[in-house]
């Protein structure tokens, strides 16, 4: 079987599971209560599954001017991938409880280290049990290390900083995308960021319009039609996409892959880390 590099089906993943070539990742992870996710995946989740903590592993820390989920270190990434069992040649399947906005990250992150072999699980763990596929609360232990790590990528890998999204923006080289809500993007019913609005010139493409009422992706030919009216005419590797902290932004990365749109990029602080300086410029 070729590797999958998008998406994933429960039945797909079913006939892996018990491929030792494959790494399943728990990504569930709740805003408003950090350990929900570890504790749902404790409950129980697919079998074999190692848990993958937004804050805890696919972040680094916050800084005074850095957004709420800056990009992990490469090094210390690379090891816990590795801590997981994930070599160059692994085909990791990620997974959060349904809508896929984490998983998503999770996604972005081994793109950025240059591991293709990755694909978020099509509608989640509510998709799995839908499916009646099996569930357990076994922990997996750590993998012992092996002769094949994976990359740690290079150094720019598909992601601009905030003062290349301000230059792009003003010489018109970029289309700046951004997944939040319509009403968040339009400066109303603000309840995470202390600053409401959004960066001036922007466009704003909801993650969850790549959906469906199942929380699925919608086919490929549906995102593009969807993805052509934000777009209206900018090049595919010209979006830079962006969100509150940097993680549904991931979300829009992956559909614009699985509708066929290649080559955009990540502005991974988002707004989040925008409005740290007062010197950059807001719109309602």
């Amino acid at each position: 079987m070729s590797a999958l590099e998008t998406l994933i089906e429960p039945a797909q993943l079913h006939t892996h599971l018990h491929d030792p070539q494959w790494i399943v990742l728990d990504c569930r992870f709740e805003l408003s209560r950090a350990q929900a996710g570890r504790e749902a995946y404790l409950q129980d989740h697919i079998p074999g599954a190692h848990y993958a903590h937004l804050e805890e592993h696919l972040s680094g820390p916050v800084t005074a001017v850095s957004g709420r989920h800056p990009l992990p270190d490469r090094a210390q990434l690379a090891a816990r991938l590795r801590s997981w069992g994930i070599t160059a040649t692994t085909q990791v399947v990620a997974y959060d409880e349904a809508n896929g906005a984490y998983a998503a990250r999770l996604w972005w992150l081994l793109r950025w280290l240059e591991h293709r072999n990755v694909a978020v699980l099509n509608g989640g763990l509510s998709a799995w049990r839908k499916a009646g596929f099996p569930i357990d609360n076994a922990v997996p232990p750590a993998a012992a290390r092996y002769p094949a790590p994976i990359s740690t990528g290079t150094e720019k890998g598909g992601q601009l900083t905030a003062g290349e999204v301000q230059q792009g923006l003003a010489d018109g080289t970029i289309c700046l995308i951004d997944a939040r809500g319509a009403d968040r993007f339009a400066g109303q019913n603000e309840t995470i960021d202390p600053v409401a609005g959004h960066i001036p010139g922007a466009r704003n493409h909801p993650f969850p319009d790549n959906l469906d009422a199942n929380q699925r992706f919608l086919p490929a030919a549906q995102l593009r039609e969807r993805w052509a009216a934000t777009l209206a005419g900018a090049s595919p590797d010209s979006v830079v996409c962006m969100c509150g902290s940097g993680v549904t932004a991931c979300h829009n990365l992956l559909a614009m892959e699985v509708a066929g749109l290649h080559g955009a990029k990540l502005y991974a602080g988002s707004w989040s880390e925008w409005i740290k300086d007062p010197a950059r410029p807001v719109t309602r």
